[in-house]
């Protein structure tokens, strides 16, 4: 027990030894944080270009990259944005009673291309009919039926027959929104899968919540495990979670369960009508099953979208300039505190402007625009001036998380080692999950092992945090960028940290 604790002893003796000589060689620096707007890959204002199978456009790698790279105004807005997301929904009016043909596949393989030149990514949407037919019917919004969509099993061969695509273009996919059901693919207004509004039932019943499922199952089974599928309201990922008779109180994922390529892990919200009313048209409310009726529950959904959406992909638009001051800039409304509240990682560029140019005129857009999403900046960094070759490298990164929400898609951080007399770059994994950097101060501690390739030289050292895909990782467009000054390097996507490493033999 004796020679135990002598050992012991002269372990931490060693230990603190080793740390002393080690503080001694260790350089902290400091980082000025930028105030500058710019995109980012997945987050930010999007644009939202349409097309369907009966008039199809495609896509203009051009134009998009225009979008990217200079700010630009859009629709009816009186602010200008840049923006690496594209809104891209496909209508799919010829194809309500037959297969996708090959000529439509073809189309919307293309787009995928034009979006992997442009260097920006695709939110997805697939739907049947954006029509509402007006008339004299139950519905408070007067929109009457047939609506124009298609049934399940026409919709579930069609996902079948897209998955290849979804498979073979993941990388450029942001997020895929669920669609398919109802005008507009909202699952709201449907002749086929229990019509949520008044003018039939009154409620979803069971069966129809059981077809939903069976819908939003096929569409996470078409796309790759790490990408998600975001749903209309907090509810229909409840009744897919726990089933139909799910009650609005069901509980939201926890700590342990994100990140694991579950279906649970994998559903996401958009919000199409955000701060529009007290329940955002419909988007916090219940709308029954077999053996409940419909009725309010905004304040048990905003809770269980408002601890979910901590894990996954959030996005939508304003659609109603009705419910204000509550969507306006604080302190008279809650736009910014709403944004925080449910992770906003993207929004609508061209609507509803009556809404976004509000924020515009009161202050708060440009806040807005540099804090959907993440908005990771670096506040300091302790590294060695020197090393020896084949030993291993403590860096200490202090970061700092100020935007409303995560990175919601796996990619890597990367400590890049780059020759400054040959070039050479080497890269080393940091062991950190960009999408658990959520809102606030992190504290980013490791020690790597260089690379066997890293000989003796003077090195500069930069941060990457590339795509998580091989076909885009090398490219500085689907980088991130941090927000601090005079660090970013725009022809590699890499982040400098102003710092030079001896190695030594």
């Amino acid at each position: 027990m004796i020679h135990s604790l002598r050992l012991l002893s002269g372990f931490v003796f060693f230990t603190l030894l080793s740390q002393t000589a080690l503080q001694a060689q260790t350089h902290r620096l400091t980082y000025s944080e930028s105030q500058q707007d710019f995109p980012n890959p997945e987050r930010g204002f999007y644009i939202p270009i349409s097309t369907s199978s009966a008039r199809f456009v495609p896509l203009d790698a051009t134009a998009l990259a225009k979008y990217r790279t200079q700010a630009q105004q859009v629709s009816k807005a009186s602010y200008s944005i840049q923006c690496s997301l594209v809104y891209r929904s496909y209508r799919l009016e010829t194809f309500k009673n037959s297969p996708l043909s090959e000529d439509f596949l073809k189309k919307v393989d293309q787009d995928f291309v034009i979006a992997r030149q442009a260097g920006v990514k695709l939110i997805l949407r697939f739907a049947y009919t954006d029509q509402a037919n007006s008339g004299n019917c139950p519905d408070q919004y007067k929109i009457c039926p047939p609506y124009g969509d298609a049934p399940k099993a026409i919709v579930l061969a069609h996902i079948n027959q897209l998955s290849p695509l979804l498979q073979k273009h993941t990388d450029v996919i942001a997020v895929l929104q669920m669609g398919f059901i109802g005008i507009w693919g909202e699952t709201y207004f449907t002749d086929y899968f229990g019509d949520a509004s008044t003018n039939s039932l009154g409620v979803v019943p069971d069966s129809s919540w059981q077809d939903r499922n069976q819908v939003l199952a096929a569409l996470l089974k078409a796309l790759p495990k790490d990408r998600m599928v975001q749903v209309r309201t907090p509810q229909i990922k409840q009744r897919f979670v726990y089933g139909p008779k799910a009650p609005v109180t069901s509980a939201a994922m926890g700590a342990g369960e994100p990140y694991r390529n579950s279906d649970l892990a994998r559903i996401g919200f958009h919000n199409d009508c955000f701060l529009a009313s007290a329940d955002d048209y419909g988007t916090f409310y219940d709308v029954g099953n077999s053996s409940t009726k419909r009725g309010p529950a905004t304040d048990q959904l905003r809770q269980y979208m408002a601890q979910d959406s901590r894990y996954t992909a959030v996005g939508g638009e304003t659609c109603d300039d009705a419910f204000s001051p509550q969507n306006d800039c604080e302190p008279l409304g809650r736009a910014e505190q709403e944004m925080a509240l449910m992770h906003y990682s993207y929004l609508n560029a061209s609507y509803n402007n009556d809404v976004n140019n509000d924020w515009q005129t009161q202050g708060c857009m440009v806040r807005i625009q540099r804090r959907l999403g993440y908005r990771f900046v670096l506040r300091s960094a302790t590294i060695p001036d020197q090393i020896k070759v084949g030993q291993r490298l403590p860096i200490d990164l202090a970061l700092a998380n100020v935007g409303y929400s995560t990175p919601y898609n796996p990619r890597p951080v990367q400590l890049i080692l780059r020759n400054m007399a040959s070039g050479a770059i080497h890269r080393i994994t940091v062991e950190a999950d960009a999408r658990r950097l959520f809102p606030g101060s992190h504290q980013l501690r490791n020690t790597l092992q260089l690379p066997a390739t890293v000989k003796a030289g003077r090195y500069e050292l930069l941060l990457n945090l590339p795509d998580g895909y091989q076909s885009l990782a090398q490219n500085p467009a689907y980088s991130i960028r941090l927000a601090n000054t005079e660090i970013w390097e725009a022809q590699t996507g890499y982040n400098k940290l102003n710092h030079t490493l001896v190695v030594g033999p």
